[in-house]
């Protein structure tokens, strides 16, 4: 009944990302939901990725990794990171372009994730990011943004976005993600 919860939940949260604000009123959010052999898959992915960082980097993606083997399920929300409406351009600046035609331009380079990246899409991803965990919370279970997930995520090309956190999600008697070594 915890795992069909947690399923239950991560289905209202993607709707609540998905329903979130957008700047500019353009949706570029994804979201994806990992259950059963596929949350396993995803933390042998956390822990491959962890092989290539620094040791304090590839610590984190360890323990994170842990932490997502005994989630119920995994919610992942992502954005693209191109500009709004090159039509109607804002050329804020705020990527460190000189205007959005120069960001769409841009090479893009892939570290954790592909950037350069519209600040506007950012700050998209946060709202549907609060919006997300705001029902795992207001629902009692246990959840975490985990930056460590959504690097494995993108280099296994989980989800078709330029930027992708991962939220575990839990339904135990102790929440998984507070307590860590």
């Amino acid at each position: 009944m915890e795992k069909e919860a947690a399923r239950i939940v991560a289905t209202l949260m993607a709707a609540s990302a998905r329903t979130a604000p957008k700047t500019k009123g353009e949706d570029s959010i994804k979201t994806l939901i990992l259950d059963g052999d596929d949350v396993e898959g995803l933390a042998a992915g956390m822990e491959r990725k962890a092989e290539k960082m620094p040791p304090h980097t590839a610590e984190m993606l360890r323990t994170n990794a842990d932490s997502v083997r005994v989630s119920s399920c995994v919610l992942l929300i992502g954005v693209t990171g191109e500009p709004k409406r090159l039509e109607r351009p804002l050329d804020c600046g705020a990527c460190g372009y000189d205007n959005c035609e120069s960001l769409a331009r841009a090479a893009k380079r892939t570290k954790d994730f592909t950037g350069p990246v519209c600040i506007f899409q950012a700050l998209d991803l946060g709202i549907a990011l609060a919006s997300a965990v705001k029902i795992a919370s207001e629902l009692n279970i246990d959840n975490r943004m985990m930056y460590s997930i959504g690097v494995a995520a993108k280099e296994m090309k989980l989800l078709d976005a330029d930027v992708i956190i991962g939220i575990p999600l839990s339904v135990t008697g102790k929440n998984p993600y507070s307590a860590r070594r």
